[in-house]
């Protein structure tokens, strides 16, 4: 099975623990039984910042302290955000909006071949057209 790669929402609700959908959770159990790390784009910690500085993160951590644990706990691995991805995100095929973060999380699923656990609907209609893999949360 693929690498999975943890939107940020997907990201905070699972260290939260909270409800996801349960092929989600599953998927997510079937990766560490494999030893499978779960991917965390280094645009989550930018994502998670912006909520911060709107007030719309709420942890008793900073957003730092925050991110640092969460990429700290075993099965979890912060993937690579190369300039290859940074350039794929500008040139995505198909019809996706143009926020950054979601074309960055796009770019990255679509470069390494990973699974992206999202809630986001667009997100997940561009994985529905072809363009990626992906699993609702």
């Amino acid at each position: 099975m693929t690498s999975l790669l943890l939107d940020t929402c997907a990201a905070i609700w699972l260290a939260a623990d909270a409800p996801i959908a349960q092929p989600a959770l599953d998927a997510v159990a079937e990766a560490n039984r494999q030893g499978r790390p779960l991917q965390v784009s280094p645009v989550a910690a930018w994502e998670i910042g912006l909520m911060a500085r709107k007030g719309r993160f709420r942890a008793s951590l900073s957003a730092q302290r925050w991110f640092e644990r969460l990429r700290n706990l075993p099965g979890v691995a912060i993937c690579p955000l190369t300039s290859e991805v940074l350039l794929e995100a500008s040139f995505l095929p198909g019809d996706l909006h143009g926020d950054p973060a979601d074309r960055m999380m796009a770019a990255t699923a679509r470069e390494y071949g990973y699974v992206l656990v999202t809630r986001d609907q667009a997100l997940l209609d561009y994985a529905a057209r072809g363009h990626m893999a992906a699993l609702a949360c």
